[in-house]
């Protein structure tokens, strides 16, 4: 079980490290984040148990109002479950182990988008109607981001498992 510790690592400098060459950041929005961060802080307290808001936004340090209006979309797409009550609050609704973070991150309507044009759109993102020449380029990152997210669990996050390469680029 959790001690109820944050997620983070409070004596961590927050310097700016080196870009790593052959890296490309790619930033999601606040949304998507908080989303993955609230979830892995709800598994990180165990199965079953059940966490209020106003628990998870002290202990991760997000917006008490932001957490309500990602919890409505969580809910939603069932990812969590609701418990009303004076003991209520929020539970996962499956294992954290079948909970993906790409499913976090649609559950809020985030997308990960490295193009600059959309499919649908009459005029691609050169202002004409003709694709950059990096568009092909663009759609695999995004494919390949993907890919990544729907491989890693909120367990995987909490565990601290995820590939060694990505380990390593994160640090």
């Amino acid at each position: 079980m959790f001690s109820g510790a944050p997620l983070t690592r409070p004596n961590e400098k927050s310097e700016k490290k080196p870009a790593i060459k052959g890296v490309i950041k790619v930033k999601l929005t606040a949304k998507g984040r908080y989303a993955v961060m609230a979830v892995a802080d709800m598994a990180a307290q165990g199965a079953n148990v059940q966490s209020s808001l106003a628990d998870i936004a002290r202990r991760q340090g997000i917006s008490l109002s932001f957490l309500e209006q990602l919890f409505g979309k969580l809910r939603r797409a069932g990812v969590v479950k609701s418990h009303r009550g004076a003991a209520g609050g929020y539970t996962l609704a499956r294992p954290a182990e079948a909970i993906s973070v790409d499913t976090i991150i649609h559950a809020v309507n985030e997308d990960i988008k490295a193009h600059g044009c959309t499919p649908e759109a009459k005029i691609a993102c050169t202002g004409r109607s003709d694709k950059c020449l990096t568009h092909n380029l663009w759609g695999a990152l995004e494919n390949h981001i993907e890919s990544f997210l729907a491989s890693v669990t909120v367990q995987d996050v909490v565990d601290g498992r995820l590939p060694d390469s990505v380990m390593e680029a994160a640090e």
